[in-house]
């Protein structure tokens, strides 16, 4: 079992339940998945895009351990060069352990490694207690050798809770070490 699952099931569900006043145990807001996502705007040539689209799916594979699916551009915008179909980036749902050890290694070791890092910012909340990241290098992640990048890009990460409220979610998420921006 993953430490921060084990920290979640032994830490922080009895201390949510004590904290919020919780009658049910299935009433704790958990999360349920993780979004990943990527996009792949810069070569506005669709030749040139579909060129480095398995670069860019190959390096989401090691940075998430799972098979990434590429997003396709729904209609044709001519003032992009875009047509309906091209490849626009990449995304991947992450569940179960692969969600676990993904937040554990965010946590851990991505978000220390950016430069002039101080916390991420409590504001990116929506009303369902969703919370919503951006990390602007994907060389931030240990796995990615920096010589096998062409481009540094960023990506989402999107933590989609359950049975929360932001009060709930940002409470959830402290006790788990997301490191917040002190005021």
């Amino acid at each position: 079992m993953n430490r921060l699952r084990q920290k979640y099931q032994e830490v922080v569900t009895p201390a949510l339940i004590k904290e919020f006043k919780l009658a049910n145990p299935f009433a704790v807001p958990k999360i349920e998945k993780i979004v990943v996502n990527m996009g792949v705007t810069d070569p506005a040539d669709p030749k040139a895009r579909e060129k480095v689209m398995p670069i860019i799916v190959k390096q989401f594979e090691i940075i998430t351990g799972q098979k990434p699916v590429v997003t396709k551009a729904r209609q044709a915008i001519s003032n992009f060069k875009l047509r309906q179909g091209d490849p626009l980036g990449v995304m991947v749902t992450l569940r179960g352990e692969y969600m676990w050890e993904f937040l554990d290694k965010l946590i851990a070791l991505v978000l220390p490694r950016i430069k002039d890092f101080r916390g991420v910012p409590k504001a990116a909340f929506d009303s369902n207690g969703n919370y919503s990241l951006g990390v602007e290098e994907q060389i931030s992640f240990p796995e990615i050798d920096f010589d096998q990048i062409e481009r540094i890009r960023g990506l989402q990460v999107n933590l989609v809770i359950s049975n929360s409220n932001q009060e709930q979610s940002f409470r959830l998420l402290e006790l788990l070490g997301v490191p917040f921006e002190k005021e």
